[in-house]
């Protein structure tokens, strides 16, 4: 289904951005249900992003990862050069926006006086304008969408840095959005392997009370005191106990079925 969105929108995207901006954002919202990875996620919004204005631009999202920036995704090779460029600077217009929750505009880079460094580099790149817009999260700055044009100087019209601030906005929560969606996959798969890890260490406790005659807290002692004298995981050694009782390996157990899951 994302695939078919967003082929249908480049196959549209020569129509004009006024007619492209609506299906833009419900390919973003497509993108929102329908990515499990965040990569995947960033790189399908940086093409979106990139179609926003005519004509198509290059486009990075700019995070930070362990204080420092990092780009997360680009549309194109270019848009990470440029990228790399501000950070060696270190400052530009996607730091900015990033650090101050504001869009910052670069109407035309021969005439720009701010960040000189990064200016002079993007120039070398073939950079003629640069419109950064924050991506902001439930009050939190997380990151900025970089939107470069090269094909001239005040590329970007008002309607368009209009409609690239309303993207911006939809990215940053669809972003959230996604974030949460495949944290809470994570949560199930680790409570899924908690319940299987409890299955095992279950069925090596019933064998050491038919063996040791004992209670479920002293067999558990047990099992617990050989993970530590031998630095092995609980789950192990019940598997190795179990194995040794039985004879066979362990049989892996089957997956759960989560609940609406076809099949």
């Amino acid at each position: 289904m994302v695939w078919k969105e967003r082929e249908h929108t480049m196959a549209t995207a020569e129509q004009g951005p006024e007619h492209d901006f609506p299906e833009l954002l419900g390919s973003l919202h497509s993108l929102t249900l329908g990515t499990e990875e965040v990569q995947t996620f960033l790189h399908e919004v940086t093409l979106l992003a990139g179609r926003l204005v005519k004509p198509p631009a290059s486009c990075g999202i700019t995070t930070h990862y362990d204080g420092w920036p990092m780009t997360a995704a680009t549309s194109d090779e270019r848009a990470s050069l440029i990228d790399e460029e501000q950070y060696g600077a270190g400052d530009g217009p996607c730091l900015t926006a990033m650090r101050t929750g504001e869009m910052v505009q670069v109407p035309d880079l021969e005439t720009e006086d701010r960040w000189p460094t990064f200016v002079e580099a993007a120039r070398r790149h073939g950079v003629r304008c640069i419109l950064a817009m924050p991506l902001v999260i439930r009050g939190e700055r997380r990151g900025a969408l970089n939107i470069y044009g090269f094909e001239r100087a005040d590329d970007f019209n008002d309607t368009e840095i209009e409609r690239a601030r309303v993207f911006a906005a939809q990215a940053a929560t669809a972003l959230a959005l996604t974030l949460r969606h495949i944290e809470q996959g994570q949560h199930a798969t680790q409570l899924e392997d908690a319940l299987r890890s409890r299955s095992v260490i279950d069925q090596a406790i019933g064998i050491l009370m038919a063996q040791q005659q004992c209670d479920p807290e002293a067999a558990f002692g047990l099992l617990r005191k050989h993970s530590q004298n031998h630095n092995k995981r609980l789950r192990d050694v019940a598997r190795e106990m179990i194995e040794r009782h039985t004879g066979q390996p362990l049989r892996q157990a089957p997956p759960f079925r989560r609940a609406g899951a076809g099949g």
